[in-house]
C-alpha cells in the first residue's frame, strides 16, 4: 500500500472514530427527536395556515423527516452552557420556512406554546429525570439531569 493510501486510511479511521457517539447520547437525543416530532405536529395542526411555506420546502409529510417539511421545524442543539446561568442543556431552536415576517407577538406564542408542551412531553419521554425548560435571551433551553443513565 501506498504511503498516500495508508496516510487516507488512517484519516478515514480517525474520522470515523472522532464522530462516533456513545450508544446512550444517541438513543437520549433520538427520544427527545421523537418530543420535537411530536410538538412539529402539533405547531403545523394549529399554525400551519398562518403563513405560505417557502417554496422550495416541501408539504408537511412529504419527506421521511419532519425537520425538512411543512412550515415548522423544532429542534435543539447541545450547549456545554458556557456563559449561561443554567449550565449545560438543549437550546431549542423554533423555525418557520416561509418569506413572510413573523410578528414579534406571535414568536412568544409560539414560544410559549412549545414550552408548554414540552413540559408535558419530557417527563413521559424521559421518566425519572428531572428536567427543567426555561426561557434564556429568544431561546427556550432544557437544562437538570441530563444523564444518560
Amino acid at each position: 500500500m501506498s504511503a498516500h493510501l495508508e496516510a487516507c486510511q488512517i484519516g478515514a479511521e480517525l474520522l470515523l472514530i472522532l464522530g462516533m457517539r456513545h450508544r446512550k447520547a444517541t438513543a437520549w437525543e433520538l427520544r427527545l427527536k421523537k418530543v420535537f416530532d411530536e410538538i412539529d405536529a402539533r405547531l403545523e395542526d394549529q399554525y400551519g395556515d398562518r403563513f405560505k411555506r417557502h417554496p422550495a420546502r416541501p408539504a408537511e409529510g412529504k419527506t421521511f423527516n419532519p425537520e425538512m417539511d411543512g412550515l415548522f421545524n423544532v429542534g435543539a442543539s447541545y450547549s456545554a452552557g458556557f456563559g449561561s446561568s443554567y449550565g449545560p442543556g438543549y437550546v431549542v431552536d423554533i423555525r418557520l420556512s416561509t418569506l413572510q415576517r413573523i410578528p414579534d407577538p406571535l414568536r412568544e406564542e409560539l414560544r410559549g406554546r412549545v414550552h408548554e408542551w414540552l413540559s408535558d412531553l419530557l417527563p413521559d419521554a424521559f421518566p425519572g429525570k428531572t428536567l427543567h425548560i426555561d426561557k434564556e435571551g429568544s431561546h427556550l433551553r432544557i437544562h437538570g439531569d441530563l444523564s444518560l443513565d
